[in-house]
């Protein structure tokens, strides 16, 4: 059965993270025409969804829903 190290959904999360910042700056920004604000907000925003991202993972990563064990045959 496949499970995750902790280090790869930290690195999963922290790539989400830069996405999201990305996004979610750049949404604020259109409706505000206000960078420090929206700059502020995505930072906040960004750190809270980023922990509940980490403790989602782990929690699906203990869950074997969806996944499948596959067996490989060697051929000589």
């Amino acid at each position: 059965m496949f499970h995750e190290l902790h280090h790869r959904t930290l690195f999963k999360s922290i790539t989400w993270l830069i996405v999201g910042f990305l996004v979610t700056f750049g949404v604020l920004y259109f409706f505000t025409r206000n960078a420090k604000d929206s700059l502020i907000d995505a930072i906040l925003i960004q750190i809270l969804k980023f922990i509940f991202f980490y403790i989602h993972e782990r929690i699906w990563n203990k869950s074997n829903y969806g996944q499948e064990i596959k067996i490989s045959k060697i051929v000589k």
